[in-house]
């Protein structure tokens, strides 16, 4: 068994490479149903951001799950394998854990130590629980990132001074604009990015805002928040007349403003200038709008560089977190190999109490003549001094695993030394009668492969 993440960033793809991959909400179920199916993947988790798309999975062998989940995306985005191969990176093990630790607190985000990736990882795990596609290895580790993120940000200054990608949009605006007071500013959405956006426009002094959704009701209850107007799609030529600033951040694959739609209201703006930032993927504005006069459009790419001059004090916290990191994968470590361990007590327990078992029925044979009680009091006070006598070895046996690097050797030698082979094997039976097993605490030892130094079944 090995850990492994498969997934581009904007670190390795462009916003127009991002946007083909990008997995919308009502997909997200065929998606992880149709992933957790492919053969050699035991558990999986998919998240999907504007700015990555990832599948964590717990699969038979690495390299080969690699390859069927490049034809898992190849197929399911219809896109060309070389554009695929060439954005995506690839890690396992404890490569993969770690990039999952520092994607959950914000060190891998473009916004250094925004908060949202959080939600969005929270939330991804909770939709994989749902389809059943995660089990004790994954369940484990995501409840164990979500709770390390949150103790990150509360015991370091990487989410303080708050910033996001809508609060760089902003900054953008009011760099173009200058004092936002005086300006119309229009919201394209009424999600929670949206809602961000006009939190910080609001935050800003902007006086004047507008939310357009293709939900009145939603637009509504977003502007009202906030005091601003909402307004609908089917509004959207009208609004853009007064408009100074657009910012669009809408779940769509359609373009929500064309050229066609500005040079209706062309002479109507009196050349008035429009910027219009585009913080979706997939892009709500069609990118050809740049080319008509006096409008400037922006994508999440192009906020880069804004979001840079933020990002000193929090770039000073990395080195602490990615100590923090190292220790919580030591945890985690210790965990697996803890939960490797497992089978191997529950395999001397099994033996144990068939000796037990063995006993008592030949004492019973011998002595035909004991009395009920007498029976009572033989089992109880037999099972006593089984019960006494393994306590130790097997707490030992814990805290020598624990702390030991050379965990294989150690588990093979505690299964040679009780003759463990035959109740070890009988397990590994049981559980070959499922196709597609679910990793328990008896599944996950097989003493011939490693995780790093953790055996783990193959």
């Amino acid at each position: 068994m090995e850990i492994i993440v498969l997934g581009m960033n904007h670190s390795t793809s462009s916003v127009k490479i991002r946007e083909k991959f990008k997995i919308q909400k009502d997909s997200y179920s065929n998606f992880i149903e149709s992933l957790y199916r492919t053969e050699g993947i035991q558990e999986c988790v998919i998240l999907s951001t504007c700015n990555r798309t990832e599948i964590y999975a717990v699969v038979d062998k690495a390299h080969t799950a690699k390859q069927k989940i490049i034809r898992f995306l190849y197929d399911s985005f219809e896109a060309n394998k070389l554009q695929i191969t060439n954005n995506l990176y690839f890690k396992k093990n404890d490569e993969a854990v770690k990039h999952l630790f520092r994607v959950i607190c914000g060190l891998d985000s473009m916004v250094l130590g925004e908060t949202q990736i959080l939600g969005q990882v929270k939330e991804a795990y909770i939709s994989s629980h749902r389809h059943q596609a995660t089990d004790t290895i994954f369940n484990k580790l995501f409840k164990q990132a979500i709770t390390f993120a949150k103790h990150v940000h509360s015991e370091t200054d990487i989410g303080r001074n708050a910033v996001s990608i809508s609060y760089a949009a902003i900054e953008l605006g009011k760099k173009i604009l200058g004092p936002l007071h005086t300006k119309t500013a229009v919201i394209l959405g009424a999600g929670e990015m949206a809602e961000l956006t006009v939190k910080h426009l609001h935050a800003n002094g902007a006086d004047k805002i507008i939310v357009v959704n293709r939900t009145y009701e939603r637009a509504m209850k977003l502007a009202e928040k906030f005091s601003a107007t909402a307004k609908t799609m089917d509004q959207i030529h009208d609004v853009l007349i007064d408009a100074d600033i657009v910012i669009s951040s809408i779940d769509t694959k359609k373009h929500i403003i064309t050229v066609e739609d500005l040079e209706t209201i062309y002479l109507k703006r009196n050349q008035r200038p429009l910027f219009i930032i585009d913080i979706s993927v997939p892009r709500n504005i069609d990118p050809k709008i740049n080319n008509l006069d006096n409008v400037f459009l922006y994508d999440i790419d192009d906020l880069e560089g804004i979001v840079e001059t933020n990002l000193e004090k929090r770039a000073q916290e990395r080195e602490k977190i990615n100590y923090m990191i190292e220790q919580e994968l030591l945890n985690y470590q210790t965990w697996l190999s803890i939960l490797g361990i497992t089978p191997v007590m529950a395999a001397l327990r099994l033996k144990s109490f068939a000796i037990y078992e063995d006993a008592l029925n030949q004492i019973e044979n011998k002595l035909p003549d004991l009395t009920e009680r007498e029976r009572k009091i033989i089992r109880k006070y037999s099972k006593s001094i089984v019960t006494q006598m393994m306590h130790s070895p097997l707490i030992g046996m814990k805290q020598m695993v624990a702390t030991n690097s050379n965990q294989k050797e150690i588990l093979d030698l505690i299964i040679q030394l009780f003759s463990l082979e035959e109740e070890i094997d009988k397990q590994q039976k049981s559980r070959k009668c499922n196709s597609k097993p679910n990793l328990d605490l008896f599944n996950v030892l097989h003493p011939s492969t490693t995780f790093g130094n953790i055996p783990v079944h193959s």
